[in-house]
């Protein structure tokens, strides 16, 4: 098991791309809990730039970035009893690839952006953005039990904190995004992700997520200019 180690914290939804992405390829890992308040020796040697979680180390060499590590999961397990994680076909590996950074750079934002926002119309543009943003996920998942097709795949695993960490957001940004009237293909595909083994095998506890994220939230309103 020594061979490939996982640095990360069940709280955060990268490091949990990281843990479905080893568990459908069926690799076995080693997790070791990263303390974010008083970062390892290790973590800062595997990922001197950024000094974040997830970091995959595999025979020694560390890998950083979850989308970058979820590729290489599937490029060095693609001969594991188990489907590729991104499309065979270059043309939809491509799309995969545009929609998961689609996701990271704008989805993320503009719903931590409504989480974060100071109520009244700085609150309401921000969650009009958030939709807005959303409102793309929910035409490409038309149609289909999961972006991969039938099977959990890539661009699953990338929006798969939709499925969870959505909800913890909302509740402390006291929003609503996503739910079956407004989003109703989304909404679905949300629950089929979660519900799946071994997705659901790798979800946090809802009360560590909502005091991981909290900090967070608490911290930039704190920092945000006083309007009154």
């Amino acid at each position: 098991m020594g061979e490939v180690k996982l640095i990360g914290t069940h709280q955060s939804f990268p490091c949990a791309r990281i843990e479905w992405g080893l568990k459908i390829k069926g690799v076995e890992y080693e997790y070791l809990k990263e303390d974010l308040s008083n970062k390892s020796d290790l973590l800062i040697e595997s990922n001197p730039v950024h000094k974040k979680v997830p970091v995959l180390i595999h025979k020694g060499k560390p890998i950083a970035e979850s989308l970058v590590i979820l590729e290489y999961i599937d490029e060095i397990w693609k001969d594991n009893n188990a489907h590729s994680l991104l499309p065979q076909d270059p043309y939809e590996r491509a799309l995969a690839r545009f929609w998961a950074k689609f996701i990271d750079e704008k989805c993320v934002t503009s719903v931590w952006g409504a989480c974060v926002a100071q109520e009244g119309e700085e609150k309401e543009k921000a969650v009009e953005g958030a939709i807005e943003t959303l409102s793309h996920l929910e035409k490409q998942i038309k149609g289909k039990k999961f972006f991969g097709g039938e099977k959990i795949g890539y661009l699953d695993i990338v929006a798969g904190w939709l499925s969870y960490w959505l909800s913890v957001l909302e509740e402390l940004g006291e929003i609503e995004l996503v739910n079956a009237e407004r989003f109703p293909c989304l909404h679905e595909w949300g629950k089929n992700f979660i519900n799946t083994s071994p997705i659901k095998d790798c979800i946090p506890p809802r009360e560590d997520v909502l005091a991981y994220f909290s900090f967070g939230i608490n911290y930039v309103r704190s920092m945000a200019p006083n309007k009154a």
